[in-house]
């Protein structure tokens, strides 16, 4: 008996170390020593008969042997995971941990207004939330959702929305407009400084518009690149640059007066945000739980029950 708890606690530890690729922060999550998981793999593969994992001083990487271990185990994992805490239902609330990837523009206007409610409503569920703004794969990560934007979601993911769509406007100080003048056409941004996005693939961010019913992107020119959103609003509203950003991210600084649009007839308009997850998820009371809070905290008029993300947009 304690030969097969031994094998699947290095099972366990063998997905917590692959889907972290790091010894240490496995540890961290199963709240023991890097020591102890170092040993429980060293157990697994002498048990195995083959090494599956690939360890240098700057990476911890798959074998073949783990590479093929990892997609057998992964899925049942899931599996058993969701089975156990679906026996949650029986004791009446929700319990367990929920791990919830989210991008950075969306919590202050999903996590912020919506965890403290959460929190006080089922003190039984632990939560992590990991803030990134490049495109999470659920399955091979292990969280149970995330929250993205809806034009950004993988198509097999079941989605709720959370927000209205969004209007994305090009954003500037009033002094950079008496300056610099206000551009009319989406063409004119090529003789302003743009403040420029840079995602974590190193892709830039393209500024889309429209007109007579057609999208037009530019590549907007500037001396200026950030991969965070919210600087890139703060360096706009101190004079460096235009902006481009979606309406909820800009009201408060639109309303003050310490940011005005330029080219908002041509706004194009894009789905908002959304909380997506594999399917068999949603047989989780726990996540469960955080998508009744979240509609009745942000959607209390329009709540949506789950569905596809091809009807996102």
């Amino acid at each position: 008996m304690n030969r097969a708890t031994d094998r699947f606690e290095g099972l366990t530890v063998f997905l917590t170390v692959a889907r972290h690729r790091s010894f240490r922060a496995a540890a961290a999550e199963l709240g023991v020593t890097t020591g102890a998981v170092s040993q429980a793999i060293r157990a697994l593969e002498r048990r195995v008969g083959l090494p599956l994992l690939s360890r240098t001083t700057r990476r911890v990487g798959l074998t073949e042997a783990g590479e093929r271990l990892h997609e057998r185990l992964a899925p049942a994992a899931g599996e058993i995971s969701a089975a156990l805490e679906a026996l949650d239902e029986l004791r009446g609330q929700p319990a367990g941990l929920l791990r919830l990837t989210v991008a950075r523009t969306a919590v202050p206007f999903v996590i912020e207004p919506v965890l403290p409610r959460f929190r006080r409503a089922y003190p039984d569920v632990a939560v992590e939330i990991s803030v990134d703004d490049a495109l999470v794969d659920l399955a091979e990560t292990g969280f149970d959702a995330g929250v993205r934007l809806g034009e950004d979601l993988a198509q097999d993911m079941t989605a709720v929305r959370l927000t209205p769509d969004l209007r994305w406007l090009v954003v500037g100080a009033p002094a950079y407009f008496a300056a610099h003048g206000r551009p009319e056409e989406p063409e004119d941004l090529l003789a302003h400084t743009c403040i420029r996005y840079r995602f974590q693939s190193a892709a830039l961010y393209r500024w889309e518009f429209v007109r007579d019913h057609r999208e037009i992107t530019v590549h907007a020119p500037g001396t200026l690149t950030v991969n965070d959103a919210d600087l890139a609003v703060s360096l706009a509203r101190d004079g460096l640059g235009l902006a481009y950003m979606f309406d909820l991210a800009v009201a408060e600084d639109l309303a003050s007066g310490a940011l005005a649009t330029a080219l908002e007839r041509h706004a194009p308009t894009g789905p908002g945000f959304f909380l997506y997850f594999p399917a068999r998820a949603q047989a989780q009371a726990k996540l469960r739980a955080f998508i009744d809070t979240a509609l009745t905290v942000l959607m209390p008029e329009g709540r949506r029950k789950p569905k596809g993300t091809r009807a996102a947009s």
